[in-house]
């Protein structure tokens, strides 16, 4: 068991994708299951399903790669952390990477990207960041 859901399921986003597997299997929660919505909608992320066994929940992400077989995900980590919460005004977190990444923000309305952030004018906790 893992003391750090979101952290285990950008891993395992990350060692997926260096191994070339068409997918992989994330283990279920809301915030989870939001910050691969955002995945899917910026296209880092082909799609993704949420699957039952049983009583537990997994949600299965298949990747995308480009034509060559390269991995689409250039770099994907984890900001704020169960040992030190990082936390951002709206004016902050305006652009990353000049425009080609895409930060996640925890915010009061959900869990969403910094364009959406930064349009609604509220600030919250960076969850990850992705190019």
């Amino acid at each position: 068991m893992t003391n750090d859901i979101i952290s285990d399921s950008l891993t395992r986003i990350r060692n997926a994708a260096q191994r070339r597997l068409e997918n992989t299997q994330l283990l279920f929660s809301k915030t989870v299951e939001s910050i691969v919505k955002i995945f899917v909608e910026k296209g880092y992320v082909e799609s993704y399903s949420v699957v039952e066994e049983g009583n537990k929940k997994f949600i299965n992400v298949v990747l995308k790669y480009d034509d060559k077989g390269y991995t689409v995900i250039n770099e994907i980590k984890r900001v704020s952390k169960p040992g030190r919460r990082v936390y951002k005004k709206s004016a902050e977190i305006k652009k990353f990477k000049n425009g080609y990444g895409t930060i996640i923000v925890s915010t009061s309305n959900g869990v969403v990207d910094n364009d959406q952030a930064h349009s609604m004018g509220v600030g919250g906790e960076v969850l990850c960041t992705i190019w």
